[in-house]
């Protein structure tokens, strides 16, 4: 009776409608004789460049850490044994940052007997499904494998897109031909992925007048006009406070469509509605649907909360693009006919204020999806025109969606006014047990088969149905997480000690040594022995991640990554939900959703010699140039071989390859993307 009071409430009420310089530690040539001398750091130099507060842990407290470097070359060839060599950046790059620091030691570097590094047991592939595995209608992957010979050809040569997006390109999303041979776009068909057969080998031009990003904070409230040279939305939606042209910035006033005065004033209304909800304690990870400039998510970071905000690339152009550029984590994606790429019961807030997503149609189909993501026990923010006025039309959208809610056993735990914004939001709790769908009286949206994979995301149909909530105690979904941030460093209770983990140990014991794992090496390497100025880092990918360690060891940084999983890698996805940090499914061999230049760093673990058995490395080599910022950088560690491919296909791209070290046939390669860019 509370509910239906609270729906009739809405039904009868009405309201108002509605440093900039980078600065790069470069890599001084060791030059002797053709050698290269690994030169020892003193214990003094440590101290004075260690500037981060990790916890140093000894060799017999972690079996994943590396053996520290004390060995000079013994080989007059350096084959079967060390190799590093420190690449000077050329000065008459203007953009180069100078810093004369010398790399004088790394303390976790890949090789060595008992270095620790990370082994997937083969084994333990019997424990783990891929995503791969759970999506029967996974696109099929592109034939032939590389020969390696791509990889060897140090003069390359690349020539520049030939598309109508040019700077602005997305391979999987700009794919015309594609979309021309569409059947039907009823359900946004010519929103998704269409990637083309043979994935792209040529490099995006840069707009013109293109300028190092602003840093973050400063990012959230303004960028560079000619980085993002687009004033649409400025003219849209300027009055609504999403973005406003102020000279040669676009600024970002913080608005949005139904938070006018701010999203930070939005956000607390929200708590304020529902306690529970509890930002950055209780809710750590939401999806923000229809994101638009993600000012939401952008300020959510102020409560400790992670969003993963996306929205499509149509008429409000460049809107993912502008979120990325200032700072926010954003994808291009859309409700459409397939399921997001993301695992069941992992969000614990979903968001959507006048995202524009018909609900109530064809029978829910798209808020069944969000009911798929959505953790139980979680709730669904709904702040749009049908909760507070009482046009004709929203008053029938309230109705449907009403009755859709309550068939779904969603509770409507309040509508809320904002007074300030002249808006009002609806909040739904998803059940936390299977008890209300036991006692519908009809079967209306239909419960899942069992043989439905709710965790199959990777190119799947939507499915009009509701799976049954986990109740066993061992089962994921049954019990919610740690607050955060006790849930970051805390196996979940659902991993098995019986289970074993990807490494071979057992699946908790696995988690831990990981997470130990990366904090040695983020701590010991990554922040003082790679040259890489981290104030000029903010949006980070880990191309591979496992179990999300290397995202945990960043956590103290003003940064964010975003985990990918591969598609035919074991599905640990949900694990990296579940300790409070987000991620997505990916295929290598296919384009990313992502705008070009929109990321800081890229990490890639042992990604590229498991991927060339699958696809050729040339055309992911293309796209991580697409990615990545100019003075943006990726890190690599893999089979020194692979290095080596990687590493001449960087420098026929005029990338700067600060560093590469390789012993006992495994490597590390840390390099920077340039401004150059070819003549055609």
């Amino acid at each position: 009776e509370e509910q239906k009071e609270l729906e009739t409430q809405a039904s009868e009420e009405s309201s108002v409608t509605q440093n900039q310089q980078a600065q790069e530690t470069t890599m001084n040539d060791q030059e002797s004789n053709g050698k290269q001398e690994v030169i020892q750091m003193n214990q003094q130099e440590e101290e004075e460049e260690q500037q981060h507060n990790e916890e140093t842990i000894s060799d017999d407290q972690v079996e994943h850490d590396e053996a520290p470097l004390h060995t000079n070359l013994s080989n007059e060839d350096g084959q079967e044994t060390q190799h590093i060599i420190n690449h000077g950046v050329k000065k008459e790059t203007k953009q180069t940052e100078e810093n004369t620091t010398e790399l004088n030691s790394i303390d976790s570097f890949p090789g060595g007997e008992n270095s620790g590094i990370p082994k997937e047991s083969k084994e333990s592939k019997k424990s783990w499904s891929t995503q791969a595995d759970q999506s029967e209608n996974q696109k099929e992957r592109r034939n032939g494998a590389s020969d390696g010979q791509d990889g060897r050809i140090y003069g390359y040569t690349w020539q520049m897109c030939n598309v109508t997006a040019g700077p602005d390109y997305i391979p999987c999303l700009d794919n015309d031909e594609a979309v021309r041979q569409l059947r039907s776009r009823r359900h946004h068909e010519h929103r998704e992925r269409h990637c083309p057969e043979d994935a792209p080998t040529c490099l995006v031009p840069l707009p013109e007048g293109y300028k190092r990003p602003i840093q973050w904070p400063q990012s959230r409230d303004k960028i560079w006009y000619h980085n993002v040279p687009n004033t649409k939305l400025a003219e849209v939606k300027g009055h609504q406070n999403w973005v406003k042209v102020t000279g040669e910035f676009l600024s970002f006033p913080g608005g949005g469509t139904q938070f006018i005065h701010g999203a930070l004033h939005y956000i607390d209304f929200i708590q304020e509605a529902v306690a529970g909800i509890a930002w950055g304690k209780h809710t750590r990870v939401i999806l923000d649907v229809g994101c638009g400039v993600a000012s939401f998510g952008g300020y959510l970071f102020d409560r400790d909360v992670l969003a993963m905000s996306f929205a499509p690339k149509d008429e409000h152009e460049a809107q993912v693009q502008f979120a990325l550029e200032r700072g926010i984590p954003a994808i291009s994606a859309v409700m459409g006919s397939q399921r997001l790429p993301f695992p069941s019961r992992v969000f614990d807030v979903v968001h959507c204020a006048r995202c524009r997503v018909p609900w109530h149609e064809e029978g829910g189909s798209l808020l069944l999806e969000l009911n798929r993501v959505l953790r139980p026990g979680g709730y669904f923010v709904w702040s749009a025109t049908p909760v507070y006025q009482k046009l004709e039309e929203d008053v029938e959208i309230w109705k449907e969606m009403s009755a859709l809610t309550r068939d779904m056993c969603w509770k409507l735990v309040t509508i809320k006014k904002d007074q300030l914004n002249s808006v009002g939001a609806a909040i739904y709790q998803k059940p936390a047990s299977n008890e209300c769908y036991d006692q519908r009286k009809q079967n209306r949206p239909p419960l899942c088969k069992s043989d439905d994979d709710p965790n199959a995301a990777w190119y799947v149909p939507l499915q009009s149905c509701m799976h049954r909530i986990p109740v066993d105690e061992v089962e994921r979904g049954s019990r919610w997480p740690e607050d955060w941030p006790g849930r970051l460093q805390t196996p979940p209770y659902w991993l098995n000690r019986s289970q074993m983990g990807i490494y071979g140990r057992s699946a908790p014991d696995d988690f831990a040594s990981d997470y130990e794992h990366w904090k040695r090496v983020v701590s010991k390497s990554y922040l003082r022995g790679l040259g890489i100025s981290w104030a000029n880092v903010r949006n980070i990918m880990d191309m591979r991640a496992v179990y999300g360690g290397f995202a945990a060891a960043m956590k103290d940084l003003k940064v964010w990554v975003l985990n990918v999983v591969n598609v035919d890698s074991p599905d640990t996805l949900p694990i990296i939900y579940e300790r409070g940090l987000f991620g997505i499914y990916h295929d290598w061999c296919e384009s990313f959703s992502t705008y070009p230049r929109t990321y800081d760093l890229l990490h890639a673990d042992h990604l590229f010699s498991r991927l060339k058995k699958r696809c050729k490395i040339v055309p992911v080599m293309a796209e991580i140039d697409r990615i990545v910022r100019p003075g943006g950088k990726l890190i690599v560690r893999d089979e020194s071989g692979t290095i080596g491919e990687v590493e001449n296909l960087l420098k026929s791209m005029h990338w700067e390859v600060h560093l590469t070290f390789s012993k006992n046939q495994e490597g590390i390669l840390s390099a920077q993307k340039s401004e150059w860019r070819p003549d055609s």
